[in-house]
């Protein structure tokens, strides 16, 4: 691969100590970065093949890490618009009933592409949806994500709780516990990459508390571990699911899932809104991660998680979009912006600085995935995801520093998206492919959903 320079520009590296140059460099060779630092790059015995990247008026920053995404609910934006999040899942998972392998692929291509316009390198993405005869629905987000060019850690989702034995979802849209244990293993064995440069990594995910039997939790906890992987799961989301869980286990959702293996370092949790000080203590204590989606929990109404009071006790906290269906902008550059006016309402205006938020959108995501060696700063021997912001335009003029430009202002326009030092993103446009194509295939896959359960 051609050395690429990017020079000229101000670069937040988002390391651990948070070195900045207002006027800097950044070298990539063979997909990795090599140089960062102030002014021009240095001169190297075959720069005159360089690919030179002018960052005049940009601001460089890691690229955005994506900690929580249903890629499938693209095909379902803008259904029950004014519902909690149980009255919200009772509408439309008759609705996600309907998916087949060629909706999940259209919508995946979108929900990705659309990332990857916000300045997203990394996404994971919690599958748990998988009708009978829906065909191979991981293959095709897969397949997607490929095609995009971003790196992709789907979850293998599952839910064994159909509404016969009291769960929220339809029967015909569950597994049995053999089945999904099976199929999680399988998925393992045949698409994860443990390699530090990986490309797609797979994590064991069932659904959440009120859609997973206590035994389904247990046993995939024990096949993640056996196999190297990590776990993932939504958890304390909203006060429904609070006084569900107290109702049917006796517990709170955190005191539960810690009796059933699922609090550690290789653990990361979607939302983790409605936390009391014993279970942020627990969090912390445990580095059990932290997936915050503010753009989603304002959405349902869910409420405002305590961010602050995680990253002092000790979680890793990272940013996701939530399903295109409870957050329809699914920008995960907005996600920043969000992230700190809503810490900032719960804890004041000095809850959760731009810095931060950058912070949770970058390396503290990369914590969240266990990759924090490889991706989420701008440090030398690091994967070269980079993401270089436009903020001398007018949306930007007046706000002399560029982190504030990009956390509180405007999102900036994309100039360049680099994901292992290819171009995936290029003046705000995808590189890797045709936009119209993925908006065709995306609205022919939504109207075939919706018009199925009409």
């Amino acid at each position: 691969m051609a050395r690429t320079v990017i020079e000229g520009c101000a670069v937040a590296t988002v390391d651990p100590a948070g070195t900045e140059y207002t006027d800097g460099h950044v070298v990539v060779e063979d997909g990795r970065i090599t140089a960062v630092g102030p002014g021009s790059a240095p001169d190297t015995q075959g720069a005159e093949r360089a690919n030179h990247i002018d960052g005049s008026g940009c601001l460089v920053t890691p690229g955005l890490v994506n900690t929580h995404h249903h890629l499938y609910q693209w095909a379902s934006r803008g259904l029950a618009q004014d519902e909690t999040l149980f009255g919200w899942l009772t509408a439309l998972y008759p609705v996600w009933a309907g998916i087949d392998a060629d909706i999940t692929s259209a919508a995946a291509g979108a929900a990705l592409g659309w990332l990857a316009k916000s300045g997203c390198t990394t996404s994971t993405d919690h599958h748990y949806v998988f009708p009978h005869t829906a065909g191979d629905l991981l293959a095709a987000e897969i397949e997607a994500a490929r095609r995009i060019g971003v790196r992709f850690h789907p979850c293998r989702g599952s839910m064994d709780l159909g509404k016969s034995a009291g769960g929220l979802p339809p029967d015909d849209v569950v597994e049995d516990r053999d089945s999904i244990l099976a199929a999680t293993e399988a998925a393992i064995e045949t698409w994860h990459d443990p390699s530090p440069d990986a490309m797609v990594r797979i994590a064991v995910a069932p659904c959440s508390p009120f859609s997973a039997s206590g035994a389904l939790m247990r046993e995939t906890a024990e096949l993640a571990r056996r196999k190297g992987v990590r776990l993932h799961t939504h958890l304390a989301e909203t006060l429904d699911e609070e006084n569900y869980a107290r109702e049917k286990f006796g517990r709170s959702p955190v005191d539960y899932i810690d009796d059933l293996g699922w609090l550690g370092d290789d653990v990361w949790l979607a939302h983790c809104v409605h936390l009391d000080d014993a279970a942020v203590k627990r969090l912390g204590t445990t580095a059990t991660g932290v997936a915050h989606c503010p753009t989603s929990n304002a959405r349902l109404g869910a409420g405002l998680a305590p961010v602050r009071a995680l990253l002092d006790a000790g979680s890793p906290v990272g940013l996701g979009v939530d399903g295109a269906a409870s957050n329809e902008q699914s920008s995960l550059g907005d996600e920043l912006r969000q992230a700190a006016l809503v810490a900032r309402l719960r804890g004041g205006p000095a809850a959760l600085t731009a810095r931060e938020a950058l912070e949770l959108g970058t390396l503290g995501g990369a914590r969240c995935l266990g990759r924090e060696a490889d991706i989420g700063s701008l440090e030398p021997g690091k994967l070269a995801d980079i993401a270089l912001w436009r903020v001398d335009g007018l949306g930007h003029a007046g706000i002399a520093d560029p982190v504030a430009a990009l956390v509180l202002g405007p999102r900036p326009p994309l100039a360049r998206l680099l994901v292992g030092g290819r171009t995936v993103v290029e003046n705000d446009h995808l590189s890797t492919m045709d936009e119209s194509v993925l908006a065709r295939a995306a609205r022919t896959a939504s109207r075939t959903l919706q018009e199925a359960h009409r």
